[in-house]
C-alpha cells in the first residue's frame, strides 16, 4: 500500500540524508583516488651537460692511410637467409638478411651489424642510407631482418634477440673480404637494450654505435619518456597521474618480465662506444644516460667514449617528421661515423673532443624509484573487468527493454518498465552523463596519445592543447556533480523504502518481501524495471570507481 503524499519527506529531510550519503560516496571516492596514487619526481630539474664545441667532427691524430670516405667505393647489395633460433621457445625465423660490400676494395674489411629499434623493421626498409654510406666507405654491411619470431611490442626476447644477431655477425665473420676482428654493431633505441646482452655474449665485438641508446631498464625509460612527453604536449597534469599508475603495474602477474629486464650489465660500454643523441629527442634521458654510461664504461675499463649530440634532430637523428618519408639525417652525423668507425678500425687516437654538438639537456629525472605494485594491479584489474562486465550487463538489458517496449507499443500493451516517482528520468540523465564523462575521459586521453606519438616522431606540439588540457577537469566537476545526483537518487529510494516500512527497525513484518516481489514496488512496477534500474546504477557507481582509481577525484 502507498503511502499518502501527506507523509512525503520535506525538501530539508531530504538534504539532512542526502548530505551524509554524498560525503560517504566522495568519502569513498577521495580515499580510493588517494590509496592508488603513486609518487614520483616529475618536477623540472634542468639537468644540462655543456659541450666544448658544436663541432660534432671527429678527428684522429696520426691518421695516415685510411679506409676512405663516404663515395669511395661503389656499393654492391645482395641478400642471403639466417634460421635464427629463439632459445627459450625453439621457434625458428628464417630472417633475410641485406649484405652491402664495397667494390674493389682490397684487403679484410671491416664490417658492422645493424640493430632495429621498436617496430617490425625489415632487411630493405631499414638502415640504407647509413649502411650503403658506410659500405662506400669501405665497410662490409649487413641488415637483417628485425628478429621477432612471434613475439609483438611488448613480448620481445632481448637475450633471444642477441643470440640472432650474432648469427648475423657470425655470417660477416666467416666471409672471406671481412676481418673477423673487426666487426662492429650499430643499435638504435630499443635495441639498446640488446646490444648489452650481445657483447655480454660475444666479447670479440669490436666497436659499437648507439643511436638515442636508452640506457635504463624499459619501465625508467618508457615512465620518463611518457612522463616528459604528456607535459611537452601540454596535457593536463591530471593526466600524469595516468602513466604513475600504468607504471606501477607488476606485469608478472601477465606474464610479461621486459619492464623490468636488466640492461646495465657490465659489458654495455666495455668496447669502443660511439653516443649520437639529437637535440629535439623527447623520448631518452640523456643528461643521466651520458653519465651512466660513462660511468659504466669506467668501470669496465673502457675510456673510449665518444658523445655527439645533433642540433634540431630527433630520436633517430632525421631532421623533421620521422612518419615523412625520406626525412633527411642531421647534418654531419654520417660523415661523423664513418670518420669515428674508420679510426676504430684502424686503432688511432682521437684528436677531437669527446662531447661535442649542442648543449644537452634533460626536463625530468629518470624515475628510478619505479616499482611494480601488486596490490595495485591486482584492484586495477578486478575493477575495470567489473565496470566492462557491469556495462554489458546494463546494456544488455537495456536493449531487451528496449525491444520489449517495441513490441508492447505496436500490441498496445502495458508499459515495459514502469518506473515510479521519477526514478527513470533520473537514471536515463545520469546515465548519460555519466557515460559521456568516460567518453569525454577517453577522448582527452587519446589525444594525449596521439600528440605524444606525434612528438616522438618528431612533429611539434599543438600550440593549444585543447581537450587534453581542459577535459581533466571538466570529468572531476562533472563526476562530483554525479555524485551529488546519486545521493540524491538514493535519498529517494530510502525515502520510499521508509514509506513501505523498510526503514523501520526491526523493518515491518514481511515488508521487504513486498519490496523484492514487487506488490510494494521502491523504484519501479515491473520487475524488469527494477534489474535494469539496480545493474544500471552499479554499472555507473563503477564507472566512478575506474575515475577514482585514475585519480580524478584528486583535487
Amino acid at each position: 500500500m502507498n503511502a499518502s503524499n501527506s507523509s512525503r519527506w520535506s525538501r530539508g529531510k531530504r538534504l539532512k540524508v542526502s548530505l551524509p550519503i554524498f560525503i560517504i560516496l566522495m568519502g569513498i571516492m577521495v580515499s580510493i583516488s588517494n590509496l592508488t596514487a603513486v609518487p614520483w619526481k616529475t618536477e623540472p630539474t634542468g639537468q644540462s651537460i655543456a659541450t666544448l664545441t658544436s663541432n660534432t667532427s671527429v678527428t684522429f691524430s696520426g691518421a695516415g692511410t685510411t679506409l676512405g670516405h663516404k663515395g669511395d667505393f661503389q656499393v654492391v647489395s645482395r641478400h642471403v637467409t639466417i634460421a635464427v633460433r629463439r632459445p627459450s621457445t625453439s621457434e625458428v625465423q628464417n630472417i633475410r638478411v641485406n649484405v652491402r660490400e664495397p667494390v674493389g676494395a682490397t684487403g679484410k674489411r671491416p664490417a658492422m651489424v645493424f640493430m632495429h629499434g621498436a617496430g617490425y623493421g625489415t632487411s630493405d626498409n631499414s638502415f640504407g642510407d647509413v649502411a650503403h654510406d658506410l659500405a662506400s666507405a669501405g665497410f662490409v654491411t649487413a641488415v637483417p631482418d628485425k628478429p621477432v619470431w612471434s613475439t609483438n611490442d611488448v613480448t620481445r626476447d632481448y637475450p633471444g634477440s642477441a643470440k640472432a644477431y650474432d648469427q648475423v655477425i657470425g655470417y660477416l665473420r666467416g666471409m672471406g673480404t671481412v676481418n673477423a676482428d673487426e666487426v662492429g654493431i650499430y643499435a638504435t633505441s630499443e635495441s639498446t637494450w640488446i646490444s648489452p646482452y650481445l657483447l655480454t655474449l660475444d666479447r670479440r665485438i669490436a666497436f659499437q654505435i648507439l643511436l638515442s641508446p636508452m640506457v635504463y631498464s624499459p619501465r625508467e625509460s618508457l615512465g620518463f619518456f611518457i612522463a616528459q612527453d604528456f607535459t611537452l604536449v601540454g596535457a593536463n597534469n591530471g593526466y600524469q597521474s595516468i602513466v604513475r599508475r600504468v607504471f606501477h603495474t607488476d606485469s608478472s602477474l601477465f606474464e610479461l618480465s621486459n619492464l623490468d629486464i636488466a640492461v646495465q650489465l657490465k659489458a654495455s660500454y666495455s668496447i669502443p662506444t660511439f653516443v649520437a643523441y639529437g637535440s629535439k629527442d623527447v623520448m631518452t634521458a640523456q643528461v643521466e644516460g651520458i653519465r651512466k654510461i660513462v660511468d659504466m664504461a669506467h668501470e669496465a675499463g673502457n675510456h673510449d667514449i665518444t658523445v655527439r649530440s645533433y642540433m634540431v634532430a630527433n630520436h633517430v637523428l632525421r631532421l623533421g617528421d620521422e612518419a615523412n618519408a625520406g626525412t633527411q639525417l642531421s647534418d654531419n652525423y654520417i660523415t661523423d661515423v664513418i670518420d669515428w668507425s674508420v679510426g676504430e678500425t684502424r686503432h688511432l687516437t682521437q684528436s677531437s673532443e669527446r662531447v661535442a654538438g649542442s648543449a644537452i639537456y634533460q626536463s625530468i629525472a629518470v624515475p628510478v624509484e619505479l616499482k611494480s605494485n601488486r596490490v595495485l594491479t591486482v584492484y586495477g584489474l578486478i575493477l575495470h573487468v567489473a565496470m566492462v562486465l557491469m556495462l554489458a550487463a546494463a546494456g544488455a538489458i537495456a536493449l531487451v527493454a528496449l525491444s520489449m517496449k517495441i513490441h508492447h507499443v505496436l500490441r498496445h500493451r502495458g508499459p515495459v518498465l514502469a518506473f515510479l516517482h521519477g526514478f527513470g528520468s533520473s537514471l536515463l540523465a545520469l546515465t548519460v552523463i555519466t557515460l559521456a564523462s568516460l567518453v569525454l575521459f577517453a577522448a582527452g586521453l587519446g589525444q594525449v596519445i596521439v600528440a605524444v606519438v606525434k612528438l616522438a616522431w618528431g612533429g611539434a606540439p599543438a600550440a593549444d592543447p585543447g581537450m587534453m588540457y581542459w577535459s581533466w577537469p571538466v570529468v572531476q566537476f562533472v563526476s562530483t556533480l554525479v555524485l551529488w545526483a546519486w545521493s540524491r537518487v538514493l535519498t529517494r529510494v530510502f525515502e520510499e523504502a521508509s514509506e513501505r516500512g523498510i526503514a523501520h527497525m526491526p523493518p515491518r513484518r514481511g515488508a521487504i518481501g513486498d519490496v523484492v516481489s514487487g506488490r510494494e514496488p521502491v523504484v519501479a512496477a515491473t520487475r524488469l524495471g527494477r534489474v535494469l534500474f539496480w545493474v544500471t546504477a552499479v554499472a555507473m557507481m563503477h564507472v566512478l570507481l575506474f575515475f577514482a582509481f585514475w585519480g580524478v577525484f584528486i583535487y
